[in-house]
């Protein structure tokens, strides 16, 4: 039996710390997986840059509040659920991805957690366990499921290389280039076909 396994930004929604960015004019809030790899130390500067400005989870959430699927993401999304199981892996929070899920129709989605003040200072990220991605693909490999995933991050290369299929979708220049074997696409309906295909 098949299970997709989908990155959640950049694959099926905006960058939600790149829109934070654009409307709270802090450049430095635009970095992500695609330019730092380590998660805890991009999630860790994120933090601080927050502290720095007196920002927290309310402002956050009124810019997610705002954000839509990627044109076309929904329609993906309903056509690869009609013809497998989809489960989505990301390192976001709950906290942040309530109403993403809602305008995707509620897809199942394995995330993380924040620690929050009461005056909703994020003072800490809490992962829902190690290299979430990858250890949520080989357990459902140990349930008998064949994984095949897509993203479009440095950590999303370990679900990907893992999976009976995998591949990049809008990702980097560079990630493209230091990963020649992965196939890479721009569009859903190539990455559908991909996918399909790999159904068998």
């Amino acid at each position: 039996m098949n299970i997709v396994c989908l990155d959640l930004e950049g694959v099926l929604v905006p960058e939600i710390w790149i829109a934070f960015s654009e409307e709270s004019g802090i450049p430095e809030l635009s970095r992500t997986t695609r330019d730092e790899p380590d998660y805890d130390k991009l999630m860790a500067f994120r933090i601080e840059v927050l502290r720095e400005h007196g920002l927290g989870l309310p402002q956050i959430q009124d810019v997610i509040s705002r954000i839509d699927p990627l044109p076309g993401a929904s329609e993906f999304l309903d056509a690869l659920r009609q013809r497998t199981q989809v489960v989505i892996l990301s390192d976001t929070f709950e906290e942040f991805a309530k109403p993403l899920m809602a305008k995707l129709g509620w897809p199942t989605l394995l995330c993380n957690s924040l620690e929050v003040s009461p005056t909703g200072e994020i003072l800490a990220h809490r992962m829902r366990c190690e290299n979430s991605k990858l250890t949520t693909v080989r357990a459902l490999q140990s349930c008998g499921f064949d994984t095949i995933a897509a993203g479009d991050s440095f950590n999303d290369l370990a679900m990907i290389r893992a999976s009976k299929a995998g591949f990049l979708f809008r990702s980097t220049p560079q990630i493209q280039a230091d990963n020649p074997d992965v196939p890479a696409f721009e569009e859903y309906n190539d990455l559908l076909v991909g996918i399909v295909d790999a159904l068998g």
